[in-house]
């Protein structure tokens, strides 16, 4: 079994009851997530050994974050306890015309105000094949980026893979910001992951002829935009998720994986999703991704696994993917009919 470590922000997640409005609602359900934390949840599902790693305050509520990956089987023993705060955000669901809406309150958390000196990573590594991380994390603060630095350099020596998803938020740094840090970081990443825009705000690499909000994607330019990455950065594999946004409620959704070794570079099929709920759609797919690639599966057969278990996703209420491999693996082979199991 296959031990893969993630490193992020787990934070709370509070939001109104079904889809109404912030202003109109005097109720607020929580829950827990955050990009890796979510990648690790996946991958523990699939039967992976799956290591999340972060700070978090020694009180109930940080009890209650680190309870919320336990109850699907992650590793929760290299979390550092300490700090104050658990990191919050406000979902508000879209739907129709209406898009979501994501307000943060994470100044202050643990995470963010972490230092290097807590984490060892040469014993969080012991016996791992592959380290995950985000631009989420390294957009929290210098030290946080320091730290991602520091997990990467140790995850090099050591010959374990890495991964990142690029994962742009403006809310957190500005691109040039991002372009620097990355830039750094990105040297030392095999797989990396992007969607549609982060390549353009990260790096200023666009796909041409594409418009993401009618709708309307050219192959040829994600080709062009993969293979840049590839070469800037001399990674072995580019995977790109591709949405196409016709409403909150109605997507369009596939992907393309870029191998730079075989120079293959295939696309999934598409799913017409109607969205419960997208948050981790990208993180559920970098699970799947991850999964396939560790278990052997050819370029094609990786990108159909890791694009069914985020359409998946997509059916499913909160951060966490909870679907299961049996489940992935049939819609993966063709079944979409979402019949009854009797």
């Amino acid at each position: 079994m296959s031990k893969i470590v993630t490193f992020g922000e787990l934070m709370m997640r509070l939001q109104p009851y079904n889809y109404e409005r912030f202003v109109q609602t005097d109720h607020l359900e929580f829950s827990f997530g955050g990009g890796e934390a979510n990648v690790a949840v996946s991958l523990a599902n699939y039967g992976m050994d799956a290591v999340f790693v972060t700070k978090l305050p020694d009180h109930a509520i940080g009890q209650a974050a680190v309870n919320s990956l336990r109850r699907y089987g992650v590793d929760t023993s290299k979390i550092i306890r300490g700090g104050s705060r658990v990191g919050i955000y406000f979902n508000e669901k879209g739907a129709s015309q209406r898009g979501s809406v994501c307000i943060y309150d994470r100044a202050h958390s643990a995470i963010q105000e972490a230092q290097s000196s807590e984490f060892d990573w040469n014993v969080i590594f012991e016996d791992a094949e592959w380290f995950h991380f985000t631009g989420i994390t390294p957009a929290l603060g210098p030290n946080v980026a320091d730290i991602c630095r520091d997990a990467c350099r140790v995850a090099k020596a050591r010959g374990i893979k890495i991964s990142c998803d690029l994962n742009y938020r403006g809310k957190l740094w500005t691109r040039e910001q991002a372009q620097k840090i990355m830039t750094d970081l990105c040297q030392y990443v095999d797989v990396c992951i992007s969607n549609e825009e982060d390549a353009k705000d990260v790096f200023g690499i666009e796909a041409e002829a594409t418009d993401i909000y009618a709708g309307e994607i050219n192959r040829d330019g994600y080709k062009s935009v993969a293979k840049q990455l590839a070469d800037r950065f001399d990674f072995e594999k580019v995977a790109i998720t591709l949405r196409e946004s016709r409403s909150a409620s109605d997507n369009g959704w596939s992907a393309m994986l870029y191998d730079v070794k075989s120079g293959d570079c295939c696309f999934s099929q598409k799913y017409d999703l109607h969205i419960i709920d997208r948050v981790g759609g990208g993180d559920s797919f970098g699970g799947g991704l991850i999964y396939s690639l560790l278990t052997g599966k050819n370029t094609q057969d990786a990108v159909e696994f890791a694009v069914a278990a985020s359409a998946l996703k997509h059916s499913v209420e909160g951060d966490y993917n909870m679907v299961t491999l049996s489940e992935v693996e049939k819609l993966a082979g063709g079944d979409g009919s979402g019949r009854i199991q009797r």
